[in-house]
């Protein structure tokens, strides 16, 4: 049997679950299996490992992007760089840390991109937007960080005046909010400062139209989730394990 699967903090909600399991069976790799390791907290990933040595793979979710690194044994220079891992192989008993949200993000951003979409707006500072803010950056579009504990040059969310959003054509949410159960959240945002020249890309998937992205659309402006995203992470970890 060959064993994958996600460690996270209350991850029933898994979409790499679900889709791995799919594509398993389409695939008829009966001998493969995908599933859940929640643990309450990071200190018991050693514990996991030893107690599960037939596992070939492991994907990293909230919170543990960042937290996870110390517990490797190497890391792949992109990871190493952005300093946040979601993939995790097993090579020759060593643990090897990648980062496949890079290739995600970067190839279902790209398709939408218009020649006056210069700058961006990252909301939150966790695992995830370390990728997102990677991506841009290579991409050559100018950003700023959105937190509501804001560190040297970052925004607060009461810095976002309707001047400050008419700078930045690119709004990503990095952050948890909006997500099942609590889709009635969103960041605070003046969202009637929107309007069509703005991009509204939320890494959040479920539910597919986040309340985020509702009001974008109600001012006109273009809209992505995530589910995109993670379906192209995935693949690229699919092949980081199987290299």
């Amino acid at each position: 049997m060959k064993r994958f699967g996600l460690i996270g903090k209350n991850i029933a909600y898994s979409f790499s679950r679900g889709y791995f399991a799919q594509k398993f069976k389409d695939l008829g790799l009966e001998s493969h299996s995908y599933e859940n390791f929640d643990l309450p907290s990071i200190t018991a990933f050693p514990e996991l490992i030893k107690s599960n040595p037939d596992l070939k793979g492991l994907n990293v979710t909230i919170p543990y992007k960042q937290e996870i690194i110390p517990l490797l044994d190497d890391l792949h220079p992109e990871a190493e760089a952005i300093g946040a891992v979601n993939t995790i192989a097993f090579v020759e008993g060593k643990t090897m840390g990648y980062n496949t949200d890079i290739i995600g993000f970067r190839d279902s951003l790209k398709p939408l991109l218009r020649p006056t979409d210069q700058a961006a707006l990252v909301l939150g500072s966790g695992g995830a937007s370390k990728a997102v803010c990677h991506v841009l950056d290579s991409l050559g579009i100018r950003f700023e960080m959105v937190s509501r504990k804001p560190g040297p040059d970052q925004y607060s969310y009461q810095d976002l005046t309707d001047g400050v959003l008419g700078q930045y054509q690119i709004l990503i949410n990095c952050t948890p909010l909006g997500t099942h159960p609590r889709i009635e959240a969103a960041p605070d945002l003046r969202y009637e400062a929107l309007d069509s020249s703005h991009l509204l890309y939320d890494l959040v998937y479920n539910p597919p139209l986040t309340r985020f992205l509702k009001l974008g659309l109600q001012q006109g402006s273009r809209i992505k989730n995530g589910h995109e995203m993670l379906e192209l992470q995935a693949e690229a970890s699919w092949g980081i394990w199987n290299s």
